[in-house]
């Protein structure tokens, strides 16, 4: 029997092209999906889209294959960011398919799938079932009774407009003052996006990396490592901007640079977009993974809010704001889900926030998100690990005993130290790495925690 949890995870599929998967798998993939979601609902239809790198479209069209097999129609919105896949799902309330590994380098491809309406199957919400069909289905088997009767079709629809207008009508850009945005799409489908979204607004946007190149010759998409994020710096600089955009592969994550050229950190977004949806009186609670810095909750109840601490992934984020009915949920990799946008994760929307918060007044950035910058955190520090489970049971070992410390296994191993300092250590769910996250008053302290996690860990 065919084994495919090496790329089926526990939120999306993920791996190497055609290493790990390739059209055969995306086809039998396409198959399972298509009984999955016209068994639990009676879908007739599913929307796809694809990002830029070369295996997305034969990707897509063989997982669309699959799909048509089983009487389910396709209706394809061709290049597109996952957010607006997920727009998509939400405005024509289909399942959807979105083809792309996000930030992993050019040789990886991957799938993000979604119920209609853009809410989550995830390991625990369908992708299991889906993966173990499929598997069936590589091994020759006919796991399926019901005879469709018929293939479905294929039919497209250029979504980017309505994806535009639809984020314009929830963030209001018209009145602010105007301002100069360096934006990094980093070959990515920012390129695709951003002129369709941003155009006509009182913003100057100076473009870098706007091209569609899926090999990624001048940085990779991933602007959670601070070396992708150092030509938007310099950009910022150059050109005396008031702030930098910087987009992931498939343009659903965004990190946001002030106008030193200084990235400002994921929590303080967080807390400044919490803030914003909290003024609009529609909803209190507001979700953070618990890798967000403590300063959001804290901002959070200042302002009259319930924070709701969650484990880290776009669908158990959006499994507790369904069950919270959060108006808004924020993750430290700079994911942010909106109420307001089917509850999925927007880089745009999130950016569209802070350029509303930085026009609307006449400060500058550093000085408008100074409020929501309280502790000091070292950022995403990744380890390639052979024995992930080993190096956690050593920090285990090593902190358990300590007067005053907790743990705490939510999601990976949570350690908070009696002075206020933190960390969360975790495994990666598509690649070989422990991921450390510390924070602490100070620098020093930051410092400190740090580097004698990382003895550990790389012991």
């Amino acid at each position: 029997m065919p084994d495919l949890t090496s790329i089926i995870k526990a939120y999306d599929v993920r791996g190497v092209v055609p290493d790990q998967w390739d059209e055969t798998v995306a086809r039998a993939i396409g198959t399972a999906f298509a009984e999955f979601v016209h068994g639990e609902t009676g879908a007739t239809s599913v929307v796809t889209a694809h990002d830029m790198r070369d295996s997305s479209v034969p990707l897509s069209r063989a997982f669309a294959e699959g799909v048509l097999s089983r009487g389910i129609d396709v209706v394809e919105a061709g290049l597109g960011s996952t957010d607006m896949l997920y727009f998509a799902a939400g405005s024509l309330e289909m399942p959807g398919a979105m083809f792309t590994a996000s930030h992993n380098p050019a040789q990886y491809n991957g799938i993000k799938l979604c119920r209609a309406g853009a809410a989550p199957i995830g390991q625990d919400s369908g992708l299991v079932q889906i993966r173990e069909w499929a598997e069936q289905l590589l091994d020759g088997a006919a796991p399926f009774g019901r005879d469709p009767g018929r293939l479905g079709t294929v039919s497209t629809r250029d979504v980017a407009v309505e994806y535009a207008d639809y984020l314009r009508g929830l963030v209001d850009l018209s009145g602010i003052r105007p301002l100069k945005v360096v934006v990094d799409a980093g070959n990515g489908m920012g390129g695709h996006t951003v002129p369709v979204v941003l155009s006509g607004l009182p913003l100057e946007i100076v473009p870098m990396y706007f091209e569609l190149d899926g090999s990624f010759p001048n940085h990779e998409a991933n602007p959670l490592d601070p070396a992708n994020l150092v030509d938007l710096q310099a950009g910022v600089r150059e050109h005396g901007a008031d702030i930098g955009l910087a987009f992931d592969g498939d343009a659903d994550r965004c990190f946001i640079i002030d106008e030193r050229g200084e990235p400002v950190s994921p929590s303080a977004i967080t807390g400044l977009v919490a803030v914003r949806e909290l003024a609009k009186g529609t909803g209190t609670v507001i979700i953070h993974n618990l890798i967000t810095s403590r300063a959001v909750p804290e901002i959070v109840r200042e302002h009259g809010g319930e924070p709701v601490r969650t484990r880290v992934g776009h669908s158990f984020i959006k499994a507790e704001m369904a069950r919270t009915d959060a108006v808004f949920g924020g993750e430290h990799s700079a994911h942010y889900y909106f109420r307001d946008f089917w509850r999925a994760d927007t880089g745009m929307l999130a950016a569209m926030h802070v350029l509303a918060a930085l026009g609307e007044q006449a400060r500058p950035l550093s000085e408008l998100t100074a409020a929501y910058e309280r502790y000091v955190a070292s950022g995403e520090i990744n380890s390639t690990v052979a024995d992930q489970a080993g190096r956690v049971a050593a920090i285990r070992e090593v902190y358990g005993e300590r007067d005053g410390v907790t743990l705490d296994e939510l999601d990976g191993l949570t350690v908070s130290l009696p002075d206020g300092a933190w960390f969360n250590l975790r495994a990666s769910n598509t690649e070989p790495l422990l991921r450390l996250n510390v924070e602490a008053p100070d620098a020093t302290r930051m410092a400190q925690v740090r580097d004698e996690v990382l003895e550990v860990v790389r012991a």
